[in-house]
């Protein structure tokens, strides 16, 4: 594809929309070859691209490449455990990648943690202060500065013996961090909720890159994804368990595990295992817990 390059100037906060000439330019190589559609509004990119793989011949080379769909507003966007995502045009970066991966169902675990460490990775390369304040939550999100700025969300389309249709949802608050609060806020005072829960506060990534935009953000973003897919679909997560546990937010702090408001089990965080599987060190012993219906608290209250 020929563009006209970009200035090197990074894009106004009055230019919210996607640069596509930019982002041709800030992509590497093979990132710039997938298909990237980008819509203003859709209900759900997950759901449009799961429709797509589910059409899609069952075979482990049913898609060429992966696609990539963008949406400025998604109107039934939601996160894991069927929670809805809230999000003005041009303050979140949403997009979906469906894929085949040459591996079957049970090949996945770890996938999203997997993801995850990219995301990490792509997003130091951004001109933010402190990048190493950017880190993991077990299983599925990025914190910066302890709060919520990226929330991913896998979904499985078909598999066989040798390969799985997946996409992968991300989400990233981009900029727009007191008006997201606030909504937010709304929400959980309407839902009886009031108290704040560390690692569930959503933040942006203006809080840290005040020129922060959605063009650089997805080219960060798809660039260091490629390189993990890749990597994923050859080895599994086992490549990807020192990075994940380098960036953990919570390494050798004490948690709290919930599920539907119950707290299940409190240890001090060990980190992951080769499958992604969260270790808890407990009274009783290490304790290994699978990616489920739960939510990951610190025990202390702290950020």
């Amino acid at each position: 594809m020929n563009a006209t390059p970009p200035t090197p100037d990074t894009p106004s906060a009055g230019d919210w929309r996607i640069d596509r000439n930019r982002a041709i330019t800030l992509f590497g190589p093979a990132a710039h070859d997938w298909p990237i559609e980008i819509v203003e509004e859709t209900g759900s990119t997950n759901a449009d691209l799961m429709t797509r793989l589910k059409a899609l011949p069952q075979k482990r080379d049913a898609l060429a490449r992966p696609i990539v769909r963008v949406a400025y507003l998604q109107t039934a966007g939601r996160g894991r455990r069927g929670r809805s995502w809230v999000a003005q045009p041009g303050d979140a970066l949403l997009f979906s990648i469906g894929c085949v991966l040459p591996r079957p169902i049970e090949g996945l675990a770890g996938l999203s943690l997997a993801i995850g460490s990219a995301l990490v990775d792509g997003l130091r390369t951004l001109p933010v202060t402190a990048p190493g304040q950017i880190a993991l939550k077990w299983p599925n999100d990025v914190l910066l500065e302890g709060d919520k700025l990226v929330g991913i969300l896998v979904e499985t389309a078909w598999s066989t013996a040798d390969a799985t249709a997946v996409v992968i949802g991300i989400g990233t608050n981009v900029r727009g961090e007191d008006t997201l609060n606030a909504k937010v806020e709304a929400l959980n005072a309407a839902g009886g909720s009031v108290a704040a829960v560390p690692g569930t506060t959503p933040t942006a990534l203006s809080r840290a890159w005040p020129n922060a935009n959605l063009t650089d953000t997805l080219a960060a973003e798809l660039n260091a994804l490629e390189d993990a897919l890749q990597r994923f679909g050859a080895a599994g997560f086992a490549p990807f368990q020192a990075r994940w546990n380098a960036c953990h937010a919570y390494a050798g702090r004490e948690v709290a595990l919930y599920e539907q408001g119950k707290e299940l089990m409190r240890g001090k965080a060990a980190g992951v295992d080769e499958r992604g599987q969260l270790l808890l060190d407990t009274p009783n012993g290490r304790e290994t817990v699978t990616t489920g219906d739960v939510s990951l608290r610190l025990a202390d209250g702290g950020a």
